[in-house]
């Protein structure tokens, strides 16, 4: 095969064959004598394979298992495959947690305790600088102790976990912000609901994403393991 009949299958060019190969994404191709590339069904299984990781774990991550893949490191291709599946349960957990309470925007939060800037960063896996950015935008309200430190409550917390969801699901932080003030002041929920049902669709989508792409990694490895 040549790198114009993998690219005519996805609709890529040529040189993005070429750069996945640079990249690890596609083992290493055979030269002929003239030093062009000769790739195999080996090749097209793995090209495959990558193209259906992107829209389930992101292209970078899907690099990292493609990469993982060819260093035949098992271990970390399945162990970031489980970080995906985690982080997609805890975005279905929290896009619950928040339907409830558009269901009822009055109901008592959990009590979680004060946290200061850099416990809340830790457990949303982002950094004080972007903490503070949300904070900029009018999407986090943090009190302030008397020494000037923020301190975010079990209303900030749940602010946050919802910025965060509407954050990796591609929303600007303007629109971010017009939610969260309706969480706030439960007032109209018309824009606040129409996100939600967007980003459930974005989490089905990422599910069956997934899916098909443990197919393909499964097809791949078989493919692949005479040649090990």
């Amino acid at each position: 095969m040549r790198p114009t009949d993998l690219a005519r299958e996805h609709g890529i060019s040529t040189q993005a064959v070429r750069n996945y190969e640079r990249d690890g994404f596609l083992p290493p191709a055979d030269r002929t004598d003239s030093g062009y590339r000769v790739y195999t069904e080996v090749h097209a299984a793995a090209l495959r394979t990558f193209i259906a990781l992107v829209p389930a774990y992101g292209h970078a991550v899907a690099g990292q298992i493609m990469n993982a893949v060819h260093d035949d490191v098992l271990d970390d291709v399945l162990l970031t495959i489980d970080r995906g599946h985690h982080q997609l349960l805890r975005d279905r957990e929290t896009l619950d947690s928040v339907s409830r309470g558009v269901a009822d925007l009055t109901d008592v939060e959990p009590v979680v305790g004060p946290r200061s800037i850099g416990e809340l960063a830790r457990r949303l896996g982002v950094t004080p600088a972007t903490l503070r950015a949300w904070e900029e935008a009018g999407i986090l309200v943090p009190e302030r102790e008397r020494t000037g430190y923020r301190v975010f409550s079990a209303a900030d917390v749940r602010d946050a976990e919802l910025a965060h969801l509407l954050r990796r699901g591609g929303y600007p932080l303007a629109r971010i912000a017009v939610v969260v003030q309706q969480i706030r002041t439960a007032g109209g929920t018309e824009t606040l609901a129409a996100a939600l049902t967007d980003w459930r669709r974005r989490l089905t989508a990422r599910g069956l994403a997934m899916l098909a792409a443990s197919a393909r990694l499964n097809d791949y490895l078989s493919a692949r393991a005479p040649a090990r």
